[in-house]
């Protein structure tokens, strides 16, 4: 085998001893410090690879997105249940079967809409809430300013008559 990179090895600094080299290969030439090389067959040629092309396996990953299956069925986005069209995949375990889906994201459901209305409600009745504190506040302030004030002209007057007296 050849390697790609080099004998240097200048492309690939190892932050610790012993660790995996993950690198990339561009072409068909693969080197031996290479640990997974994942490849997809994109032509057949004469003869089979056998484990790959003898052996049909099924594809079990699908889309996820909600949006994303909705189009690829062409389905309605109120009434088709997006769930429905999701492969399953079947497993036995003793005499037992059970069926399992991927996980829908972005899948708007009635818990999800309950749970968007609470705290829709929770963040009005935050608003509410601070304006009725502001409201307060500015009731007490004007107090305080207006106690302040009327203190403040009584030492004045005192002040004043004090002055008088001494004269």
């Amino acid at each position: 085998m050849i390697c790609v990179f080099g004998l240097d090895g200048s492309l690939y600094d190892p932050k610790r001893k012993g660790e995996r080299k993950r690198r990339s290969v561009r072409g068909c030439i693969c080197g031996p410090d290479l640990a997974v090389i994942q490849l997809r067959v994109v032509k057949k040629g004469d003869a089979e690879i056998e484990g790959v092309t003898t052996v049909d396996r099924e594809n079990r990953l699908f889309k996820k997105r909600a949006n994303k299956i909705r189009a690829f069925f062409s389905l309605d986005k109120k009434k088709d249940d997006v769930r429905s069209y999701v492969p399953h995949r079947e497993i036995k375990r003793g005499d037992k079967t059970f069926w399992k889906a991927p996980k829908i994201q972005r899948l708007v459901t009635e818990k999800r809409i309950r749970r968007k209305a609470v705290q829709k409600k929770e963040k009005a009745d935050r608003f509410k809430m601070s304006k009725e504190n502001l409201q307060k506040y500015e009731k007490l302030m004007s107090t305080y300013v207006k106690e302040k004030k009327a203190a403040r002209q009584a030492r004045e007057k005192e002040e004043a008559a004090a002055k008088a007296a001494k004269k």
